[in-house]
C-alpha cells in the first residue's frame, strides 16, 4: 500500500496567501533588497543560532561600512566583530567572515560559487546556507531545510525523517521543482509565527486541515 501524504500543493497554495501577514526570514528580507550572493552568504552565516532582528541589525551595520567583498576583506577582524556584535558567537563569525572573503578572492576569483558543491567546501558553510545562496542569489532550484523546514515537513506528513539531511533529500524527491526556492519562506514564517515546536497554534492554523500532526501531543 502506498504511503498516504497530505495534499502538499494545497499546503502551499495556501501558505502563499497567509504568510504576507507573517514576517519574512531575514535572509530573505536582505535578498529583496539586494540579490548579490555575497551579501546572502554573508547574513546566512550571521543569521546562524541569531534572533532575526539582530542579524538584520548586524548585517545592514556590516553593509554600510563596507558595501562588498573586497571592501569587507579590508576591512580588520575588530571592525567585523563590532559590527556585527551582539549576534551569536561574533568573536567567531568575524574570523571566518574575514578568511572567507580572502578564499574568495584568491581562490574564486572574487565570485561566490553558484553550486552546492563548492559552496560547501567554504569552511562554516553547510548545506542550508548553501541552498539559500543558490536559490535567492542565483535563482537556482534549491531546497534549504533549516529546524522549521524540518520540523513542520514532518509534522505534516510529508516526509518521515530524522535529520535535516535526510528531509533535504526526501523533498528532492516528492516536492515539485517549481516549489523548492518558495518552501523555506513559506514554513519558516509559518513556523516563527504558528507552528511552534511545543503547543502549536493548530486552531488559527491556515493549513490545519491538511496537516496530519505528527508528533503533536498539544496544541492550542
Amino acid at each position: 500500500m502506498a504511503e498516504v501524504k497530505p495534499d502538499i500543493v494545497k499546503i502551499i497554495n495556501i501558505l502563499k496567501k497567509s504568510y504576507k501577514a507573517w514576517n519574512a526570514p531575514v535572509v530573505t528580507v536582505i535578498s529583496r533588497r539586494s540579490h548579490d550572493p555575497f551579501k546572502i552568504l554573508i547574513s546566512t552565516i550571521l543569521s546562524q543560532r541569531t534572533k532575526d532582528a539582530v542579524t538584520l541589525g548586524a548585517s545592514e551595520r556590516l553593509f554600510n561600512m563596507a558595501k562588498d567583498l573586497k571592501s569587507i576583506a579590508l576591512l580588520k577582524e575588530k571592525e567585523i566583530r563590532n559590527a556585527i556584535y551582539p549576534v551569536g558567537f561574533y568573536r567567531t563569525k568575524a574570523k571566518r567572515i574575514k578568511l572567507l572573503t580572502h578564499v574568495l578572492i584568491n581562490e574564486f576569483n572574487g565570485t561566490v560559487p553558484d553550486t552546492i558543491d563548492e559552496l560547501i567546501k567554504l569552511k562554516g558553510v553547510g548545506r542550508k546556507t548553501a541552498n539559500l545562496v543558490i536559490s535567492l542569489g542565483y535563482n537556482k532550484p534549491g531546497i534549504c531545510v533549516d529546524t522549521h523546514v524540518h520540523r513542520i515537513s514532518n509534522r505534516f506528513g510529508y516526509v518521515r525523517t530524522k535529520t535535516p539531511y535526510a528531509t533535504e533529500m526526501a523533498l528532492r524527491r516528492t516536492l515539485p521543482e517549481r516549489y523548492w526556492i518558495i518552501y523555506n519562506d513559506l514554513l519558516v514564517s509559518l513556523g516563527q509565527a504558528i507552528c511552534k515546536p511545543v503547543s502549536p497554534r493548530c486552531s488559527v492554523c491556515p493549513v490545519s486541515g491538511y496537516c496530519f500532526r505528527i508528533g503533536v501531543i498539544k496544541s492550542r
